[in-house]
């Protein structure tokens, strides 16, 4: 395979990815955007502040481009966890901003090298990696999140990534979707009931 093909194909998918993460923002208020949805906390702007450091660290000091903004070190343990939600302080603009600003130099960085430059994860148990390596973990990291922005968005208001002119089209309306999911709750406790008493 085609080194710059492979490096393109990589990159186009994480930009594409990119946006579906900030566009699960819209539309909401500034509460449902910070909101704790999880018993861990997770909230929809959280993952956007999250992913700036990564996009921050991955392609920045890894390879000795550093973004020219303060990112939280990786070995800074009273920092852990503090991007993974925004303060009253910060503001939506603030974080997206900044987000898309690490997205800008993340890609000079990918156009500047080739797809097997060298880099070093100090923080990785095998921390000598490629170019390739970084991106494809960036590519499953933000994809990853995105999965689980998917779902915050839907328990909020009951939005999904496609949208509602498409799906009326399909006959996916709010009566379909409610009908679908007594379907599947059935199906659960009639598999619940037929193994009850059984060792799992």
């Amino acid at each position: 395979m085609n080194d710059d093909f492979a490096k393109e194909y990589l990159h186009s998918d994480l930009r594409e990815i990119r946006q579906t993460m900030l566009r699960k923002l819209d539309g909401l208020s500034e509460y449902a955007v910070r909101r704790p949805l999880t018993s861990t906390g997770t909230n929809l702007l959280g993952l956007v502040k999250h992913l700036t450091v990564a996009e921050a660290r991955y392609f920045g000091e890894v390879f000795g481009r550093p973004f020219p903004e303060p990112v939280p070190r990786w070995d800074d343990l009273e920092q852990r966890g503090t991007d993974l939600w925004a303060t009253e302080h910060e503001t939506r603009e603030e974080i997206t901003s900044r987000y898309q600003r690490a997205c800008e130099h993340s890609d000079a960085t990918i156009a500047a090298l080739d797809i097997d430059s060298p880099g070093h994860v100090p923080w990785w148990p095998r921390p000598d990696v490629l170019l390739f390596n970084v991106l494809v973990h960036l590519l499953t990291e933000t994809s990853r999140h995105a999965g689980h922005a998917d779902i915050l968005r839907e328990q909020l208001d009951g939005v999904v990534e496609m949208d509602a002119e498409a799906m009326a089209k399909r006959g996916q309306d709010a009566a379909f979707w409610e009908a679908r999911r007594a379907e599947i709750e059935r199906a659960a406790k009639a598999a619940d009931q037929a193994t009850a008493g059984k060792p799992a």
